[in-house]
């Protein structure tokens, strides 16, 4: 029986989350495939890098449009046609973008079992964060192995009717990724970051993306940063600019002038890491960075109305601020000036050993030779 999995990346956050699952997967005698949907063609290579991680496959897009509608005609098509020809065990998947959803569906058509990492996540709110809720809602329609990273994500799945024995709560695979990482101590290569981060006043880390902010909240929440900029002049402020084109206009427009921001490309991931782990607050409306920033016990203010990873407010780590200007610099305000501290509590999204969980999970209810299961039909056959 073939024992490959394929692991399906289209992000950068994708990449990192799967690349701990990709080195485990060898130590438990599975092979994987790795490949980069071309989704972000640049950034899936970038974040496996690190690892010693390189896409084994790379799916060519020409996206002139970038719509989402555009995006699924032209991989749907590409992934079934690898899936054909490799018929793996399994097919892994990781949180909630378009490849996670695309990916997922040519499995499930092909009766490949669907192995969904990090799910579970809900806001219930179709509209925050868009689309990403309702990709993974639908994923766990079709999942067959659903890696919940917290108990609270598995409760999710059980009050939506997904059995019992098709969860494992194996914690998050960012925190292995972040500890690796960490642990081999490199120095930035983006001078940038290092010169940002060299003086000893407080050091604040942003990053801003999420599509329901694109029309006036990430407006908001940069204008509050550099409001806190000229409240707190000793402060130092780190921005890498994410790629959409219209994130990076507003963010040029707004603080491009401001002497104690630095902007820069999108980091590599040992410089997030480098640059996270000396931070004093988080500002972000990232997924995951709240579950990294709790690794290094950095405060983490949401600017969203909503968070799927609502164990980092409950712990204590992060606050739901929103994208309202006055609300962003009040919290800011009240961590830089000492009066909000973080909790004693560590990591609510685990300890580290989530990759190998997930691979005990994948060979015990999935690859394990001894179970029967269709692989490699046809899609047509219904």
């Amino acid at each position: 029986m073939n024992q490959e999995l394929i692991l399906f990346a289209g992000t950068r956050p994708e990449a990192i989350k799967l690349a701990p699952i990709a080195l485990a997967a060898g130590k438990f005698g599975f092979p994987t495939r790795m490949v980069a949907t071309g989704q972000h063609p640049d950034m899936v290579g970038q974040g496996l890098a690190p690892f010693g991680v390189r896409p084994d496959d790379r799916i060519r897009l020409s996206r002139p449009t970038g719509t989402l509608s555009e995006l699924f005609t032209q991989l749907v098509p590409q992934v079934d046609q690898i899936l054909a020809e490799r018929r793996p065990a399994a097919v892994v998947v990781q949180g909630d973008t378009a490849t996670t959803l695309a990916c997922a569906l040519a499995a499930f058509w092909r009766h490949i079992p669907v192995v969904h990492v990090e799910a579970g996540l809900r806001t219930g709110d179709l509209e925050s964060p868009f689309p990403e809720e309702a990709n993974r809602q639908l994923v766990s329609r079709i999942a067959a192995l659903h890696l919940a990273p917290t108990p609270a994500a598995a409760g999710a799945l059980r009050a939506e009717g997904v059995p019992e024995e098709k969860i494992v709560v194996t914690g998050n695979t960012v925190v292995d990724a972040a500890q690796h990482i960490a642990g081999l101590n490199l120095a930035p290569r983006n001078e940038a970051v290092a010169a940002a981060f060299s003086g000893h006043g407080p050091r604040v880390l942003v990053t801003m993306h999420r599509r329901e902010s694109w029309r006036s909240g990430i407006g908001e929440v940069l204008g509050a940063v550099k409001q806190i900029a000229l409240e707190f002049p000793d402060t130092r402020f780190l921005l890498p600019s994410h790629p959409n084109p219209k994130v990076r206009q507003i963010v040029h427009r707004i603080l491009g002038t401001c002497d104690a921001v630095t902007l820069t490309e999108p980091l590599d991931y040992p410089d997030l890491i480098w640059a996270l782990s000396r931070s004093t607050l988080v500002i972000t409306d990232s997924g995951g960075i709240q579950e990294e920033a709790p690794t290094f016990r950095v405060p983490v203010l949401v600017a969203r109305d909503t968070t799927e990873r609502r164990e980092a407010v409950d712990a204590g780590w992060a606050q739901l601020v929103g994208t309202e200007f006055a609300r962003v610099v009040a919290a800011a305000r009240a961590v830089l000036t000492g009066n909000e501290k973080g909790p004693g509590t560590g990591n609510p999204f685990g300890s580290g050993d989530a990759a190998r969980l997930t691979m005990e999970a994948i060979r015990g209810q999935i690859a394990d030779p001894g179970r029967a299961r269709t692989s490699g039909a046809s899609p047509d056959a219904a």
